[in-house]
């Protein structure tokens, strides 16, 4: 029991980092600065740009575009769940399943649908 417990722990913690992904064109600064490695200025540097340019179309543009982005630090944002470019948190969520493993892959095909529909997915835990 305890470790069908533990099992359900670790999934939901797992579904709930896929989801935390922050998308750059429409986040408000207090989201940007929930990204580890953004903090005041940087979060007010990318908002002054996207609001003066408009919305960023990709992780090079982002770099190219803000002072201080360079191409590892856009990276290890990414990773620290930054969506950037039009597919937004969409991408983040994709590119941050598969670091979870398995269990965050099975975990978001058994979430809800963006419309508030369920799925009619199941999770099965191999022991």
């Amino acid at each position: 029991m305890l470790r069908k417990i533990m099992v359900t722990a670790a999934m939901l913690a797992a579904f709930g980092h896929a989801y935390a992904a922050v998308d750059i064109n429409s986040a408000n600064e207090a989201a940007l600065r929930s990204i580890k490695g953004i903090g005041p200025a940087k979060a007010k540097a990318i908002l002054e740009e996207r609001d003066a340019h408009g919305p960023f179309k990709d992780p090079t543009d982002l770099s190219k575009r803000v002072k201080g982005m360079g191409g590892h630090t856009v990276e290890r944002l990414q990773a620290e769940g930054l969506a950037v470019g039009p597919a937004g948190a969409a991408a983040g969520v994709q590119a941050a399943a598969p670091a979870q493993g398995k269990a965050a892959t099975s975990a978001a095909h058994a979430a809800p649908a963006a419309g508030g529909q369920k799925s009619d997915a199941t999770v099965v835990v191999k022991k």
